[in-house]
């Protein structure tokens, strides 16, 4: 049997921390015997958790955090002054060898700005960054970047495209993944200096490259990857996330119209329970932080303990499949080439 991975998961992250991440972490040690889950956090409130819920202490490592980096904290500060947080700590477990892997659904900008220089970058990474998974017409979409950091030189985005296609090849199988750049058109000229430097970068790379893709071309499965800065991929990330539940709004709304239009929709309930699940953020838990010399993922402030375990599961998988050495691989590849 191979070595259990560890895997770090911050208790004090997220609107109901502790609670959703402990019950969460607990979940996925009990799941899966390949994983060593690490409890980071203040552990008399981790303690309350166990005993309120009558979890088993035994089923995970607690190592004690006496700061929160709250969700209304900057990041950049708050890394600098929180040594002893959470996010901190865990960060530098990674980096110290004595975890495989970190978890968070805390402060965004604080795990990305704390992983980034607590764990530090990949070799030949110029700066992280941070993609989801969205489904389409075909099968699935990632996109990358979604606000690991707001704004991106070409350079930068060259490096997301490349990270994003070694990360799509080896989670979900896809050989030789099509790349493409968000913009306000299909056609060459379309988008600003950024998107067309970075149009001209990814020509070259060996990527492949298969031009603009607008907003709407992201649910028609017109690319594997699609590429964009931080700030518009956060933007597209959140009003995705919004759309299952304004569509449970809409269905309320009308079934409030009626006795006729209360039997459809409970009719058609389970149904569209099921449709609408690839939209459901808890279904992949969180998002991955690319280029860190080590896995961190980052989930939903609002994470149920399913999604936490869920954040776990995929932590594990990416450690398994040994991404971080892949895009280090195929970064010298491009390097070479430019």
């Amino acid at each position: 049997m191979e070595q259990p991975i560890r895997i770090v998961v911050d208790a004090m992250g997220g609107d109901f921390s502790p609670t959703n991440d402990v019950l969460g972490a607990v979940q996925a040690a009990v799941a899966d015997p390949e994983i060593q889950v690490i409890l980071v956090g203040q552990e008399d409130k981790i303690n309350e958790v166990f005993q309120k819920h009558n979890v088993d202490p035994k089923v995970l490592t607690v190592i004690h955090a006496s700061e929160v980096i709250r969700m209304t904290d900057s990041p950049a500060s708050s890394v600098r002054s929180k040594q002893d947080s959470s996010i901190v700590v865990g960060c530098k477990m990674v980096r110290e060898g004595k975890a495989d892997a970190f978890v968070s659904a805390g402060n965004t900008g604080a795990v990305a700005t704390s992983a980034t220089f607590n764990i530090g970058r990949l070799k030949g990474v110029e700066r992280p960054t941070m993609g989801t998974f969205l489904p389409n017409e075909a099968g699935i979409t990632t996109l990358f970047d979604v606000g690991a950091f707001v704004d991106s030189k070409p350079s930068h985005l060259l490096g997301f495209a490349t990270m994003a296609s070694v990360y799509v090849e080896n989670i979900y199988g896809i050989i030789n993944p099509t790349v493409a750049l968000l913009t306000v058109g299909e056609e060459d000229e379309k988008g600003g200096k950024t998107v067309k430097e970075t149009a001209e970068l990814l020509r070259q790379s060996g990527l492949n490259f298969i031009g603009n893709v607008e907003g709407r071309d992201i649910l028609k499965g017109k690319s594997h990857i699609v590429i964009c800065d931080g700030f518009t991929g956060n933007i597209v990330l959140k009003f995705g996330e919004s759309f299952p539940k304004f569509m449970r709004h809409m269905l309320i709304e009308y079934s409030k119209k009626g006795f006729i239009n209360k039997l459809k929709v409970l009719l058609a309930k389970g149904v569209l329970k099921q449709a609408l699940k690839p939209l459901d953020y808890q279904e992949y838990g969180g998002v991955p932080l690319l280029g860190v010399n080590g896995v961190c993922i980052i989930g939903h402030g609002s994470s149920t303990p399913y999604a936490i375990a869920n954040m776990v599961k995929r932590a594990k998988n990416m450690v398994r499949t040994n991404i971080n050495g892949k895009i280090e691989e195929r970064l010298k590849v491009i390097q070479t080439k430019a």
